[in-house]
């Protein structure tokens, strides 16, 4: 067990907290909670901590921890909102013509304009794009960061979820169309 003598939790804060906060926060889209599981991270891996191995890094393990942590928030939020799982109506049907599934006049993506590299225009996009993020359904946002920010597998995410795979693509479209009306709006 000399892994154990080489773990020092009194220097977790200082050595990964602010990339613990960092990893949380661009996947639960808000601060506070992103605090609150770093705190519950570190709670956690304390009571555990006989059982690290020591097959990984500290920041590793603790990243993990963080990772389920996560993912009850997601299984919480989408416990909440089971009445999405019937999602065969509304939504898209205002963006796309019936019967050939094009887009509609006047709802066609539009050229965002930052084609080309310029921090201070990244800046101000990511910022919408968290405005717009925090406007989905709590089921929407965790599919979306799940799928996307995670790269988890259709699979993996109907498991922890609790969605069916049909639902899971009406969802990551839902959450396309309705991220693009939004950047369009206000970016």
């Amino acid at each position: 067990m000399t892994h154990l003598n080489s773990i020092d939790p009194q220097q977790w804060v200082n050595s990964h907290a602010d990339y613990l906060y960092a990893f949380a926060v661009t996947r639960v889209n808000d601060e506070s909670l992103a605090r609150d599981l770093v705190q519950e991270t570190f709670l956690a891996a304390l009571e555990r901590l006989d059982r690290f191995e020591g097959r990984s890094s500290e920041r590793t393990w603790l990243t993990a921890i963080l990772k389920n942590k996560i993912m009850d928030v997601f299984r919480r939020k989408a416990s909440v909102l089971q009445s999405l799982q019937d999602c065969g109506s509304g939504g898209s049907i205002d963006f796309f013509e019936t019967g050939n599934g094009h887009w509609k006049e006047g709802h066609q993506p539009k050229v965002f304009g930052i084609e080309q590299y310029d921090e201070l225009a990244n800046k101000e996009f990511n910022h919408v794009l968290e405005q717009c993020l925090k406007k989905l359904p709590a089921l929407w946002l965790a599919v979306f960061t799940l799928r996307f920010i995670d790269e988890q597998t259709t699979e993996i995410i109907c498991d922890q979820l609790a969605v069916s795979a049909s639902n899971f693509w009406v969802i990551i479209h839902r959450a396309k169309v309705n991220l693009r009306a939004c950047l369009q709006k206000n970016w």
